[in-house]
């Protein structure tokens, strides 16, 4: 039977809406914070050096000021950990949407402390700023696609899930944008450039409220089966809501607990031991895959390749375009191809996209043209990244648990992820001054690593109820908590003989 075509059938201007709302007030941001910083650096730098100056009658030196920048960068990445770990808690407490809404106030908190930090002469403003913008990220990368995820019929949930990834892109893209100096890239326009993440979560705030929370959670943890089907009717066009409501008693009757697991009993549980081994590997890997330390330094590897001076911050936005087109095919393909071929093919195009980075940075000397090919190298790694292992590992960690785990496996995934950002980002530079262009062999070895654990652990989720990824799962860990039932078209099968579950679709 062909799947792909009742995907236009299934897809319904409410879960489009929502989707586009919670992604881009939320996801957009945290790609366009990743980038601002970037273009008006020395501003910033100018900026403290001056406020210090006039508040303490001390002049700060360069090594001062570049540790105080660096701080700015990278407090965001300690405010998104704070954020992750806030995750669990709140989604259960105030569900998916309503904690999406409620954190908005974190952006407007942050955005106007940066906006305003030259009104006041004060630098601390900034760092502050960035902190709590941090937080929401740290909220909302978690929360989008476990929301989306949740309200997506299954065999949308992978185009669904991607949407935020493609934000991501696009806020990183309208930074480099809006931060070209014929545009905000100017002196007196840097706090504005900062504190435009107020026009997006307040179209958010405005709209998001008026669609329904989640279904799963308003059945599976509220037990609210009315407000369940009014929000699937929502969501859903005319069809059969019954089946679909069903599957989520069947998945409650499943839980040994209705109660959200904590993170120490996630960690403790056997039965989700692969899912959650797999979610620490694809979630460290995505970060520690180099894509970090590219965006942060591409102006660095453009300027050592040649591209003169002026030309390098048109270079950058070119490099956003690719990272937006690259997200864009992957959102559109993963139903037909599967998220396993988006993350194993992503891995080993940027493993082999790194070693070429090596390769040309040593051969540069005797020939010229290679530096082309590290800018191409570049490219491809930021392409790579953005069609699969950008927003397939945050997909899968809402399909690979069921309600009960799901929670805290954001809170784990989200954290793993943000401390490898912030690693990432103290660790390179000290790297690259040890081993020089071995480095991008480190990362060569990751990517390669992640795209073999893949290959042999990671089952294909396409498709899937949430039940029957996690009996695919039961089967490597020896451990079957659920009874297959007559209705969930699993039969036993004889494998090496151990007792596992095999799927067969009906036909």
């Amino acid at each position: 039977q062909d799947d792909h075509k009742p995907i236009l059938t299934h897809l319904t201007w409410s879960l489009l809406a929502v989707a586009f709302l919670a992604s881009f007030g939320s996801s957009m941001l945290y790609g366009f914070n990743l980038a601002v910083v970037n273009s008006p650096a020395e501003y910033i730098k100018a900026f403290y050096n001056e406020t210090l100056t006039e508040r303490h009658h001390w002049i700060p030196d360069e090594h001062f000021l570049t540790i105080l920048y660096s701080l700015t960068v990278s407090i965001f990445a300690i405010g998104g950990m704070t954020g992750a770990l806030l995750v669990g808690k709140l989604v259960t407490k105030y569900g998916r949407k309503g904690t999406l809404v409620r954190s908005t106030v974190l952006v407007f908190i942050g955005g106007s402390l940066m906006g305003f930090s030259r009104w006041f002469r004060n630098p601390f403003m900034v760092i502050a700023g960035r902190y709590i913008t941090g937080v929401h990220s740290g909220i909302s990368l978690s929360v989008v696609p476990m929301y989306l995820g949740e309200i997506a019929p299954k065999n949308l949930r992978g185009f669904l899930g991607l949407v935020p990834s493609i934000h991501i892109c696009l806020g990183v893209f309208s930074a480099q944008v809006l931060g070209l100096s014929e545009l905000l890239g100017k002196e007196e326009h840097w706090p504005l450039l900062l504190s435009l993440v107020l026009f997006p979560t307040l179209v958010q705030l405005m709209l998001l409220p008026w669609f329904p929370e989640s279904p799963r959670y308003l059945l599976i943890e509220k037990g609210n089966v009315h407000a369940t089907v009014s929000a699937l009717k929502c969501f859903r066009k005319k069809g059969n809501i019954q089946a679909e409501v069903e599957e989520m008693q069947e998945e409650q009757r499943s839980l040994s607990s209705i109660k959200t697991l904590s993170v120490r009993r996630l960690l403790m549980d056997r039965s989700v031991r692969w899912q959650v081994l797999t979610i620490v590997v694809v979630n460290i890997g995505m970060q520690l895959s180099g894509i970090d330390a590219i965006w942060f330094y591409t102006n660095e590897i453009f300027k050592n390749a040649g591209i003169p001076e002026p030309h390098i911050q048109y270079t950058t936005v070119g490099t956003g375009a690719v990272e937006v087109l690259a997200g864009m095919l992957g959102c559109f393909t993963i139903e037909r191809v599967g998220r396993r071929p988006l993350i194993i093919g992503g891995f080993l195009f940027m493993g082999l996209c790194c070693a070429g980075i090596t390769v040309s940075v040593l051969l540069q000397a005797q020939f010229p043209f290679m530096s082309y090919i590290s800018v191409g190298c570049v490219v491809g790694i930021i392409a790579g990244f953005c069609i699969g292992p950008a927003g397939v590992p945050f997909l899968i960690t809402a399909e690979l648990f069921k309600q009960s785990h799901r929670p805290s496996a954001y809170t784990v995934a989200g954290c793993l992820n943000w401390l490898s950002n912030f690693t990432i980002g103290f660790v390179f530079p000290f790297l690259e001054d040890a081993t020089g262009p071995y480095c991008y062999l480190i990362f060569c070895a990751i990517c390669w690593g992640v795209a073999a654990y893949t290959i042999w652990v990671i089952p294909e989720t396409k498709n899937k109820t949430f039940l029957e990824i996690s009996q695919m799962f039961a089967a490597k860990s020896s451990v079957q908590k659920e009874e297959p039932t007559p209705n969930s078209h699993l039969k036993l099968a004889l494998m090496n003989g151990y007792g596992s579950l095999r799927l067969h679709d009906e036909k």
